[in-house]
Parts: C-alpha cells; sequence; structure tokens
C-alpha cells in the first residue's frame, strides 16, 4: 500500500480490530491526545500517528500486529520515548504500539544470574529489583531513571560502564519477540552460550525494524566488592584525551571513562551543583575503578600517575558511595543541564578510535566555529564514543537545518578517523542518510534482504535506519532499489 493509499484509508474497521482485541480504553485516536506521542527525545522531527495502542501482553501485542498486517498499515514501536535518533517517530498513517504499560519484572533468578521482564521496565528498576541481594544489571544510560528496557534492546544502548562490561547486547540472554506477522517466536536462551545463528544478537539494535520483544531474559552482575572515582581536571581538552590513550595503551580497563569539555562542566554546576568540577578546566575526566580492595588501590595509583604525566592539574578520589554518586550526579545531568547554555541543542552520537581523540576533538572545535556554533563535548572517552551537543536557538529560522548539517560532518569525521556513526543512540530516522557514508552498497543490500526476509511487507518501523531514494534522495536511490524493493510504498 502506498502512501497516497493509505492517506485515503478507511481507519474505522482497523479501530474496531484493535478495539475488540484490546478493550477501546487502550486505543487513543483522539487528535489532542495524539500529540503526545508525535516525536521521541528528537523533538526537531515531529508525526502524529494515526492511532495508538496500548497493549500489556505479548498475546495482545501479537493481536494488533495480525491486525496491521491484514490491512497492510505500517507500525511502530514505543516504549518510555527517550530515544535520542527518531528511532520511535511515528511515520504518516501509522499504528504506534506503545508498549510503556508492559512494565513487570516477569521472574528473578540470583542463582543463575538473571531476570525476565517486560520491554517497558525502566532501565533502573533492574537494579533497584536484585541489589539487596548484592547484584546489580551493568548498562546504565544517563537516562537509566526513565528509558525502558525494551528501548535499550531496539537502540543497544550503553552507558558510562561500557567500557569494561559492554552494551545491552552484551547482557540480554534471550528474548520473546513478536515478528512483523504477528508470529510469536524465541531468540537466544536462559544460558550465555546456544546452537545455531545468533538472532538474539541480530535483534538487539534492529530499531524496532524486525518485530517487537515482548520478554526479555537479562544477565545480571554481581557487585564488586570495592570501587574508587578519580576526577582529574585537565588545561586543554587535547590534553584530557591524551589521557585516555595513555591509560588504555597501559592495559587498563576501568569500569568507565568519561569526559566533559568546560562548557558541559560548567553547566553542569549551574544546574546541579556538585562543587567538585573545577570551573576553569579545559576537561575533565572521571574514571571510575572496580574490583577487589588491592586491585582497586594498586590501579587508582597507576591512573593517578598517568593523568599527572599528561598533564592533569588536580586529581579527586572518591572511595565512599555518597561521594562517587556526587562525582558521577553532575556527568548524568550533563544532557539536561545543556539548557543553561542554550535554548536548544542538537546531539550527535559517533564513535571513534582512542588513539583519534586528541585530533578528533581538534577537528570538532574547527566545525564548530567553521559553522558558526558552539560545540560541548560530553562523551563515554574510555571506548571513543562521542556525544557531541551543539548549541543553537530553533526559534531562529534555518538554525536547526545549519546544525543538521554540522551534525552531519561530525558523523563524516568519525567515520573518516575509522570509526562509526552510532554507538548507543541508533540510527533511526536522524542519521539514515549517512549509512552510505559508512556501508558499501553490498553492505546494505544484505542488511536490506535480511530485513526483507523477517519483514516481507515493510511494515514494521519502515522508514528507519536504512536509507532509501524517498527519505535521503538520489544519493541513496541505487542503493535503496537494490536493498528494499518495496521501500517506496513508504
Amino acid at each position: 500500500m502506498t502512501v497516497a493509499e493509505r492517506s485515503r484509508l478507511d481507519w474505522t474497521p482497523i479501530i474496531d480490530a484493535f478495539s475488540a482485541a484490546l478493550g477501546g480504553d487502550r486505543v487513543v485516536r483522539r487528535k489532542e491526545e495524539l500529540l503526545v506521542y508525535e516525536c521521541d527525545g528528537l523533538t526537531s522531527y515531529r508525526q502524529r500517528p494515526a492511532v495508538v495502542v496500548l497493549p500489556k501482553t505479548t498475546e495482545q501485542v501479537a493481536a494488533v500486529v495480525k491486525i496491521c498486517d491484514r490491512f497492510q498499515v505500517p507500525f511502530v514501536a514505543r516504549g518510555a520515548g527517550t530515544g535520542l535518533s527518531g528511532g520511535a517517530l511515528p511515520i504518516e498513517d501509522s499504528v504506534l504500539i506503545v508498549i510503556a504499560t508492559m512494565n513487570q519484572i516477569l521472574s528473578v533468578d540470583l542463582d543463575n544470574q538473571r531476570v525476565v521482564v517486560q520491554p517497558g521496565v525502566i532501565n533502573n528498576w533492574v537494579t533497584q529489583a536484585v541489589s539487596g541481594a548484592g547484584f546489580y544489571y551493568a548498562p546504565d544510560p544517563s537516562s537509566q531513571s526513565v528509558c525502558s528496557v525494551g528501548g535499550n534492546v531496539a537502540e543497544n544502548s550503553g552507558g558510562v560502564h561500557c567500557l569494561k562490561y559492554g552494551v545491552t547486547t552484551n547482557h540480554v540472554l534471550g528474548l520473546k519477540v513478536v515478528l512483523p506477522t504477528g508470529d510469536i517466536v524465541n531468540l537466544g536462551g536462559e544460558v550465555a552460550e546456544t546452537p545455531g545463528y545468533d538472532l538474539c544478537g541480530l535483534f538487539v539494535g534492529s530499531e524496532g525494524t524486525l518485530g517487537i520483544a515482548t520478554e526479555i531474559t537479562l544477565r545480571i552482575l554481581k557487585a564488586p566488592q570495592s570501587i574508587q572515582v578519580l576526577l582529574a581536571d585537565f588545561t586543554s581538552v587535547e590534553a584530557a584525551g591524551e589521557a585516555v590513550s595513555a591509560i588504555t595503551s597501559a592495559g587498563i580497563i576501568p569500569a568507565g571513562m568519561e569526559m566533559m569539555d568546560n562548557f558541559s562542566l560548567n553547566a553542569v554546576e549551574d544546574v546541579v551543583a556538585t562543587n567538585c568540577y573545577p570551573r576553569d578546566a579545559a576537561a575533565i575526566l572521571l574514571i571510575e575503578i572496580d574490583g577487589l580492595p588491592a586491585e582497586v588501590v594498586a590501579t587508582g595509583d597507576r591512573i593517578a600517575n598517568l593523568c599527572r604525566q599528561n598533564g592533569a592539574r588536580t586529581i579527586t578520589i572518591a572511595t565512599d558511595a555518597e561521594e562517587r554518586l556526587r562525582l558521577w550526579k553532575g556527568r548524568k545531568a550533563a544532557f539536561a543541564a545543556m539548557g543553561k547554555l542554550s535554548p536548544d541543542y542538537y546531539v550527535q552520537d559517533g564513535v571513534i578510535p582512542r588513539t583519534q581523540l586528541p585530533y578528533v576533538l581538534k577537528e570538532i572545535e574547527a566545525l564548530g566555529d567553521k559553522h558558526g556554533y558552539r560545540v560541548a563535548n560530553v562523551f563515554h572517552a574510555g571506548d571513543g564514543n562521542l556525544h557531541p551537543l551543539i548549541l543553537y536557538d530553533n526559534a531562529i529560522p534555518g538554525q536547526l537545518e545549519q546544525v543538521e548539517d554540522l551534525g552531519g560532518d561530525i558523523l563524516k569525521l568519525c567515520v573518516r578517523v575509522g570509526g562509526s556513526i552510532s554507538g548507543e543512540h541508533g540510527i533511526g530516522a536522524d542519521k539514515r542518510c549517512y549509512m552510505p557514508d559508512m556501508f558499501s552498497p553490498t553492505d546494505l543490500e544484505t542488511m536490506g534482504w535480511v530485513r526483507k526476509a523477517i519483514d516481507p511487507e515493510m511494515l514494521a518501523n519502515p522508514t528507519k535506519l536504512l536509507p532509501s531514494p524517498r527519505t535521503c534522495g538520489e544519493a541513496a536511490h541505487s542503493i535503496a532499489t537494490a536493498t528494499l524493493p518495496n521501500v517506496e510504498h513508504f
């Protein structure tokens, strides 16, 4: 069904079918209520869905998807709506399947270190459920107090501890998934290693294009015996980058290693008043070490020496839980604090080799000067996952388009030095047109055929992730026509 055909679609029988499957109180149709769902965390893109449904069980999700398949209408899954790449952005005349109400922790198995949750469970709830027994869930996006596990699975989210412990895919053992046809399948299992294709790994990070996860089996970890956090401040961003390279080159893998520049740390101090970030520093590093007590002390001494050798002015060490939390509080609030610097900001999410940090940070500063916009840098320094925040005013016509161009130049820079256009925020609607900068036509064609095999009618989040002539213009034409034969339908 083409876009024009969908615009003439009679939604009455579709709404009636949804109401019969879920109950009328779980179907949202009024225009003013649909406004709540017109965007995710990437608020510069907006589109009202035709209808929103609120299932509570796997069976209800399957019933909704089967109705979409029967009437050939596209659907988009949405969790907490905190994504930053437009992955949960509705498309015109689509069904938005909101799984935020599927928010139950279904089982906790401490002996085997696993937890089964529904996709609407908030990330931090998992750790809260098991912390009393000495366990925790390692992936911790800065939005972990509000983002949902289902969204983390869709985008393969990371967090400050991904350097040592990995991103979401490293902690997902199994999935119950509703396919785009409405069929229910189980991927992976209850143990880390299963025979056959790694379909669980394929699904994590697929951004809703291969179906909807309705039950997720997570791996939890035993809490470390000792934790230490170091704060090192530097007189230049490049020196902080050199310190990161020196630490990893020495074979040290901290639990987390984060960097904030002067713009970011001052905004944070204005908002949350940690009173521990030196306002005159060009950059700070937050470095967390965990493990056995003797190991933590020895590693902390090595890291402190390496920071000093690379220009650190002062080093603060926090060992008790309250002081560690105070050091991390500012980093966790960094994105929100940008409101002190600018009416709006546009965040990108690229990855670079750690050895390229000093060079790339200089280039980002130069790109900001070239385009005429300030860029605040907050990022997972240990694994090279950059989060440049471009400051602008959306009330001024044309500024959004200009900062999007600057963001694109930063992504191209990341690819040019051997990196990636996303580390954890996903591709979504925001970065799909940059996929050809990173992948060859053959690469994209392979991805397209995998997607087509699982979603033959191209109904699941159809315009996201992969480029098409309609979404990205002529630059993607030859790729998209080979990759997604029916892409123009959407």
